[in-house]
């Protein structure tokens, strides 16, 4: 790629080249240019401090593998890399796998492949058939339970780790079982499940919870899983197929006595080496929280979120520029698949600088979650992320009212509540508006793309907290196809004007026979090395390719800034019973569809995959280019501006191409 549609690179000397593409956290959380907040912190951990798990004792591994999904064929690689590691003396492997009918014959070990539910004990190179279960639930609590409580009975050691393994949506849970009407383990029956097993077994703890899932990495979990465990590992962000590198294990097998905190650094270097080797680098997480830390993370967001929510009518604005800002997690130009995960570390920080009545709690907040925070590894395009995320949709529209349901967010609801209501209240002349929303907005051509303008009412600039830019092709009959979309400015150099620009080209994907548009969401700040893209698609199996069933896929790309080049791309499928993503298992024989945002000529809108436009699903051989527009295509280009209450107003101009 030679160019970023919209987007002028920053002038002056290039970026430098990058030769560390990864960024490995062990004390402090990086928090960009609002690290002043976190000057004198540090979060290494004491060993003589009560949070630290005594050593010694060897250690029993406990790996609950959801597979009755797409991921099977990944999980099964997943536990033949446990075979190369297995018990040993020090260390105890058992395995729950739950395999579909579905997705492949994959072989595990020396057990071949099979359909439904086995216990094995993982040994060198081979496994030990324990129990076949048949067809269970796996998003059962009472099967989890199970789980824990036998393992831990058949193999007692002095110390234990669970690791639960399939997609991941943050506080909705891990799932599905697709051969259990799509069941999902949600947060409440995760503690529920693992809670009665370690009663059963009468284990106070885990020394290590772990979830090799996607967005798991998130306040709701650590706070609700803290009773349960000293340690949590989980990703913030979506997780490739790959998922962790269970050849990490390895340290147990070497040193009986070794710690909580050197298995999950074990587990952090391999996943980052694992996805170093595999080129999906650029947009990882993973942390490790000390989970008896929590306590005061749980104080300080408590203090944290009521004194938003008693502020709420003049701290919103600075709230929605901060949600705004803050690194989002599974990100969708489709509101309705977008996981609405803020970075809470970022999150708080921002509010703490913009809203000072709060900057005392927000600062509490951040040590907090820093002291918490032991370890991460981030990617280019996650670097600043600070181990912890939080549920922050900007509207109330867009929020799911299971959210009231999770016991250990209660605060943050509150202040949820008050922020939407804040928003409800704004009157109608502060309200996000043009002055002259009639004469439409300024287009100005450079010879290299459109510039386009718009003059914004000032008695409402104090509630805005952003502007964008849209693009869309118009057709004969008035349709619009939208393109994409990208962040505008607005009140540079103190004036109240929204400014976006659009370089004339859009993205298009191939197959080597063909090619199509594609609909992209477009991430870039100034100063920025590398560029996000968001691309929205649909996948139809073989099966499915004349008909209307199709699964939303989510592509995730990232480019150099500097060079244009794609470094990364990535294929997540949306489950939407979950809420939850996992990497994407195509057979080259289906087909891909972008999927794009249409609007009819009587403002009917539409988000469409049509299988009539579909290109084979050899992914690994598909291509990505930014292509000019024909020219004499005419083209609208929308500016909008936003307020804290989801109030927007929008002006429009159209464009031929020359």
């Amino acid at each position: 790629m030679d160019a970023v549609p919209g987007v002028r690179l920053p002038r002056g000397p290039p970026v430098p080249t990058m030769t560390t593409v990864t960024t490995r956290r062990t004390t402090t959380a990086a928090l960009g240019a609002l690290a002043l907040l976190l000057a004198g912190c540090s979060s290494s951990a004491d060993p003589d401090e009560p949070g630290e798990p005594d050593a010694g004792g060897g250690w029993t591994v406990l790996h609950y593998s959801m597979a009755d999904t797409n991921l099977e064929p990944f999980m099964v690689s997943d536990v033949n890399e446990l075979g190369e590691v297995g018990t040993t003396g020090a260390l105890q492997v058992r395995e729950f796998m739950d395999r579909s009918a579905e997705y492949g014959d994959d072989e595990l070990l020396d057990q071949g492949s099979w359909v439904g539910a086995r216990v094995l004990d993982i040994n060198p190179g081979s496994a030990e058939l324990v129990d076949d279960l048949g067809d269970v639930n796996s998003a059962d609590p009472e099967v989890l339970a199970s789980f824990v409580a036998q393992g831990i009975a058949d193999h007692p050691a002095g110390h234990y780790a669970l690791i639960i393994s399939d997609h991941g949506a943050s506080w909705p849970g891990v799932g599905p079982d697709e051969g259990s009407d799509d069941d999902v383990l949600d947060l409440a029956q995760i503690v529920e499940g693992v809670s009665a097993g370690l009663e059963e077994a009468g284990v106070d703890k885990l020394d290590l919870l772990g979830f090799d899932a996607c967005l798991m990495g998130s306040y709701e979990v650590a706070s609700a899983v803290a009773p349960l465990a000293d340690r949590l590992v989980a990703s913030q962000e979506l997780e490739p197929g790959h998922g962790w590198d269970y050849r990490a294990l390895q340290v147990l097998a070497d040193d009986e006595a070794a710690t909580a905190d050197e298995l999950g650094a074990a587990i952090i270097d391999g996943f980052e080496a694992q996805a170093v080797e595999s080129g999906t680098d650029d947009s990882i997480t993973l942390a490790m929280i000390d989970l008896t830390r929590m306590a005061a993370v749980d104080e300080a967001l408590g203090d944290f979120s009521g004194a938003l929510a008693e502020r709420a009518a003049t701290v919103a604005p600075a709230v929605g520029r901060a949600g705004e800002s803050a690194l989002g997690f599974a990100r969708s130009p489709n509101p309705e698949e977008d996981s609405q995960m803020k970075d809470l570390g970022m999150l708080a920080a921002t509010i703490g600088v913009e809203a000072l009545d709060v900057s005392d709690q927000a600062d509490t907040l951040v040590r907090a979650i820093n002291d918490a925070v032991v370890d991460s590894v981030t990617g280019q395009a996650t670097q600043g992320a600070t181990g912890l995320s939080i549920y922050f949709p900007p509207t109330q529209e867009l929020s799911n009212g299971a959210y009231g349901d999770v016991s250990s967010a209660a605060s943050w609801v509150d202040f949820l509540v008050s922020y939407y209501d804040a928003g409800a209240a704004i009157p109608a002349e502060e309200q996000a508006a043009f002055v002259d929303p009639e004469s439409g907005a300024e287009i100005e051509y450079d010879g290299e793309g459109f510039s386009i303008t718009g003059v914004y009412d000032e008695v409402g600039e104090g509630n805005l907290t952003g502007a964008s830019m849209s693009y869309a092709v118009v057709g004969e009959d008035g349709t619009l196809t939208y393109l994409g979309e990208q962040d505008a400015v607005i009140g540079e150099d103190g004036a109240p004007v929204a400014a976006g620009y659009y370089d004339m080209t859009a993205l298009t994907v191939s197959d080597g026979e063909d090619s199509s548009y594609a609909y992209l969401a477009l991430g870039y700040q100034e100063g920025d090395e590398v560029i996000s893209m968001d691309v929205p698609m649909a996948y139809y199996a073989p099966g499915d390719v004349d008909g209307e069933t199709y699964q939303d896929v989510l592509l995730s790309l990232v480019l150099d800034a500097e060079s244009g080049d794609i470094v990364s791309e990535q294929y997540y499928v949306f489950d939407p019973d979950s809420g939850g993503y996992g990497e994407l298992t195509a057979d080259p024989e289906g087909i891909i569809v972008p999927e794009t945002l249409t609007v009819a000529a009587d403002g009917t809108q539409e988000w469409a995959a049509s299988s009539d436009s579909g290109l084979y699903a050899d992914l690994e051989n598909l291509t990505y280019d930014l292509e000019p527009l024909d020219p004499g295509s005419v083209v609208q280009l929308d500016l909008t501006v936003t307020d804290f209450g989801d109030n927007s107003t929008t002006i429009s101009e159209t464009a031929e191409i020359p």
